[in-house]
């Protein structure tokens, strides 16, 4: 039985948005803030499907980064899954390199402060 199983009453599983369908300003506007940018920062130091969202270090609550996530989702940068209690995470970055081409690149190497 699979760990996303559907009607498990927890929580629905998260809709995501294929970057193809995403404009650049959504993207940008997604990559814009110190928060998102710090977690597809770490996000991309990552394995896939190894960091749960609690396990980001933001100086956000818990509202405000399932925010965060969904906002990143909708953009296409990121993909979700439940995997028994935790919701774990992957850059989508294949994808989202095909529609924004150094994009996340740039994201994630920039040695400004953000």
């Amino acid at each position: 039985m699979p760990d996303q199983a559907a009607g498990s009453g927890h929580r629905p599983a998260p809709v995501h948005t294929d970057p193809d369908d995403v404009s650049l300003l959504t993207a940008l506007s997604a990559l814009a803030d110190p928060v998102r940018i710090q977690l597809v920062r770490e996000l991309a130091g990552s394995d896939d499907w190894t960091r749960s969202c609690g396990s980001f270090d933001v100086p956000v609550g818990k509202a405000a980064l399932s925010h965060h996530f969904a906002v990143l989702r909708g953009a296409g940068v990121v993909e979700q899954r439940d995997q028994g209690s935790k919701r774990v995470n992957r850059i989508r970055r294949e994808e989202f390199d095909a529609r924004f081409p150094g994009l996340l690149d740039l994201i994630i190497r920039a040695d400004a402060p953000g």
